[in-house]
């Protein structure tokens, strides 16, 4: 779904998807990064709302379905729009990237 953009003034915080389709699934070995502008030392990741506390890193591959969201350990950083990885043995998939009406779209129909 759509997630609507960060307040004005405030620091937008992306969670990059790959591959880049959507839905994500546990079997395609999915890397979730976490980015922003500038450097963090930390990024606090969630997965279904709980937090795991701050990791080092800001890149990980996803090994449970669920929903996960990241915020970069800065001031004034928002949390990321969800994304949902899922353990469905058949996903019908569309790319990650912005569609506009009248766009010409690959769909994937995996098992």
């Amino acid at each position: 779904g759509w997630c609507p953009l960060s307040p004005t003034g405030a620091q937008t915080t992306q969670l990059l998807v790959e591959p880049p389709w959507r839905p994500a699934v546990l079997w395609d070995r999915v890397t979730l990064t976490c980015q922003g502008s500038g450097n963090a030392s930390a990024t606090t990741w969630y997965r279904n709302g709980q937090s795991w506390g701050q990791e080092g890193g800001s890149t990980f591959t996803v090994t449970k379905s669920g929903t996960y969201t990241c915020q970069i350990d800065r001031p004034g950083s928002g949390l990321s729009c969800p994304v949902n990885v899922s353990d469905d043995q058949v996903v019908l998939q569309v790319p990650v990237r912005a569609l506009l009406e009248g766009d010409t779209v690959t769909l994937r129909c995996r098992y």
